[in-house]
């Protein structure tokens, strides 16, 4: 199946977006379909392959008309020209029935004003509502909003009706300017994609689209460019500003052989760069793609309330029948006009748009501000599992440790073999790895090591590596690894021994320094009774060393990687709290264990293709502090929602109640609906403060 992306222009309500969601899902041939009301941006899966947009657009315009369907690439034109129509139709429509109610030029006047300034007014919300229910068989807001004003001007409070209608639309502009207010605000936290890249060749050099520019290519950043495409210098220096990509303001200095990033920004001085990937796999177009798809898995509560959403509608039109019809029956001093009267003021108070806007904008809002700080959740429902987690357990090399090793030793355990001879026994080895130990091991090495007699190279992952060399086989790794059987004193670091042939001839030790921000960050944990556990397939010695310099609760040593995956089995099976599970580790080597947790979090580092693909939510710039932050974001989104649900309902249901005892009337309903979505989503934009 084909995937397709297109933007819904103009969609400015969050209903229409899960109608529109639905009825194209429920079409022969679409799967997948996902419309995120934050983005505008419409998703879906199919076979089809004539005619697809057409379709798609005849199936958006037949629920919603004026949302126009456009290519994803394309620039979604301003509202104002639709905001300033609305505004002038309404100003008109105001006058007319004003005129007919101040000025009396004939008999019927005020009636046929009266009707004019209706059909004026109501004309594009009875619009909405007769295509919803006579072409999609719907009811929705439009048509409570429709029945109130007609029923208001037939039980004679016309003023009412007007009044409704006109805040109404009032209301919806500005709903719409906030929303829109809200989406700039993130669009503005994420402004990092590169327009364009100076390509070099020969001495020429030209201007293009990123996406022109291939793997071994030169490009020019000059003072005050985006970087467009990741690669390595290859000749200048700057001071490189990587805040956008993680959210850290201090600049890093970058010359010759330092890589650079796409979307850091070059403040000073003048780089020649090679490409190193493509702008599809960069770090740019990653985290775009990353940031744009978050809100695409929704969270139990958004879902809920999209369900609910589609039966609500119905459910509050029936209550207002029964309030019109039995009310004269139970108090004798109510009339049928009456209680038509509060039947309707019913029908405007229960208009969902408050709850069906606040809660996507809040996740939406959310994963926007940890975006800002280098934290990247791929999800709402990620977002919204954080605040409920109970227990992290930590890998330990470039988790809790910085993860760049250095050798504080090299002995011999053999005659025949010197520090020199062992180094480079390691060296030659090591330098077919990417572990982060093969790359201190190799950068200890003043001079280049020839490598062209190693053959037969093998990496056994949690154990060492093996190859032969010069008809010798050779083995570094742990002391089981090559076969130690001698008790040697243990070292406070981790010791690679080094076997040729049948002989252990000596072994390297290498320290790992603690992050500096580990130990604030457990302590923070332990304060949010959060517990702590560390699997690491080092030693028991260092372990327990780390674990006790941090605090963490507990530790487990000398562990393959299957053994970390059936530790969190265990964990995750006896969980009876039933808090969820965090994992936290590089994204290579523990992504089992990453895709198993209930969240995993990646210590990806930037630019790690890796750890973003392994993980929910991947911390860009290696901090731990980090995942304190992102859990603070996450109670901060979830205290709005119940923020914004509360006020809504409890307005709502405190408006109806005075309605039925006659303390409230039609103006008190309007402030109801169009006030509390107003204050709703201008509470969720505290969520990017």
């Amino acid at each position: 199946m084909k995937s397709y992306k297109y933007i819904l222009e103009g969609l400015d309500c969050a209903n229409c977006a899960k109608k529109i969601e639905d009825k194209i899902a429920n079409t022969k041939g679409y799967e997948q379909v996902n419309v995120n009301f934050s983005t505008l941006k419409l998703s879906f899966q199919t076979d089809k392959e004539d005619n697809v947009k057409q379709e798609i657009t005849q199936i958006v315009h037949s629920l919603e008309p004026e949302v126009n369907v456009i290519d994803e690439k394309e620039k979604i034109t301003e509202n104002s020209e639709r905001n300033n129509s609305d505004i002038f139709r309404l100003i008109i429509g105001v006058i007319i029935y004003v005129l007919g109610a101040y000025v009396s030029i004939f008999s019927n006047f005020v009636i046929i004003t009266t009707i004019i300034s209706l059909i004026i007014l109501l004309s594009k919300t009875a619009k909405k509502a007769f295509t919803q229910i006579f072409k999609n068989k719907v009811l929705d807001e439009n048509t409570l909003i429709t029945i109130s004003v007609i029923g208001a001007c037939l039980v004679g409070k016309s003023m009412e009706g007007v009044m409704v209608i006109v805040l109404y639309e009032i209301g919806k502009i500005l709903e719409a300017k906030a929303v829109n207010k809200t989406r700039k605000s993130i669009s503005d936290l994420m402004d990092i994609k590169p327009e364009y890249a100076n390509l070099k060749n020969g001495e020429e050099v030209n201007k293009v689209t990123p996406e022109k520019v291939k793997i071994g290519d030169i490009i020019l950043i000059k003072t005050g460019e985006k970087i467009p495409l990741d690669g390595e210098v290859i000749s200048g220096e700057a001071e490189i500003d990587n805040s956008a990509l993680t959210g850290e303001s201090a600049l890093i200095k970058v010359e010759k052989n330092s890589k650079v990033l796409s979307g850091g920004i070059n403040v000073q001085g003048l780089l020649e760069v090679k490409v190193e990937k493509t702008y599809e796999n960069s770090t740019v177009s990653q985290i775009l793609n990353l940031v744009e798809n978050a809100t695409d898995k929704k969270a139990k509560t958004e879902t809920f309330v999209s369900k609910a959403a589609k039966i609500y509608t119905p459910i509050v039109l029936g209550l207002a029948v029964l309030v019109a019809i039995f009310m004269p029956m139970l108090f004798k001093n109510v009339t049928y006009s009456q209680s038509i009267y509060k039947a309707l003021i019913f029908l405007v108070i229960s208009c969902p748009c408050s709850i069906a806007i606040s809660v996507p904008l809040s996740y939406f809002s959310g994963i926007g501000k940890a975006s800002k700080k280098g934290i990247l959740i791929k999800g709402s429902d990620y977002l919204d599992g954080l605040k409920d987690i109970g227990q992290i357990i930590f890998d330990k090399t470039g988790t809790i440790t910085t993860g760049e090793f250095a050798v504080s030793q090299i002995n011999s355990l053999s005659d025949e073999y010197d520090k020199e001879k062992i180094l480079e026994y390691f060296v030659m080895g090591e330098s077919f790895s990417n572990h982060p130990i093969a790359k201190s091991i190799v950068k200890e090495a003043k001079k280049e090591i020839d490598t062209a007699e190693v053959l037969n190279f093998e990496e056994i992952s949690g154990k060492g590596i093996k190859y032969n060399y010069k008809e010798k086989e050779v083995k570094i790794g742990n002391a089981n690894f090559v076969g130690l059987d001698v008790k040697l004193k243990e070292s406070e670091g981790t010791t690679l021994y080094l076997k040729v042939d049948d002989k252990v001839a000596g072994n390297i030790v290498l320290t790992d320094e603690v992050k500096k921000d580990a130990k604030q960050t457990m302590q923070i944990l332990s304060k949010s009774k959060i517990k702590t556990k560390m699997l690491t397939g080092d030693k028991k010695q260092v372990a327990l060393k780390i674990a006790k310099q941090v605090g963490i609760d507990e530790v487990k040593s000398e562990m393959l990687p299957q053994d970390k995956y059936n530790e969190l089995e265990k964990v995750l099976t006896n969980n009876k709290d039933k808090r969820k599970v965090a994992y936290v580790g590089d994204g290579i080597n523990d992504s089992p264990v990453l895709a198993r947790a209930d969240i995993g979090i990646s210590m990806g580092g930037i630019g790690s293709s890796s750890a973003i693909e392994a993980s929910d939510i991947v911390i860009m710039t290696d901090e731990l502090q980090k995942i304190v932050d992102a859990i603070d974001i996450s109670k901060k989104t979830n205290k709005i929602i119940k923020q914004n649900l509360i006020f809504s309902i409890g307005v709502k249901i405190l408006v109806l109640l005075l309605s039925l005892f006659g303390i409230a009337d039609m103006w008190e309903a309007v402030f109801a609906d169009v006030g509390t979505t107003l204050i709703t989503i201008f509470n969720t934009l505290r969520i990017l403060k």
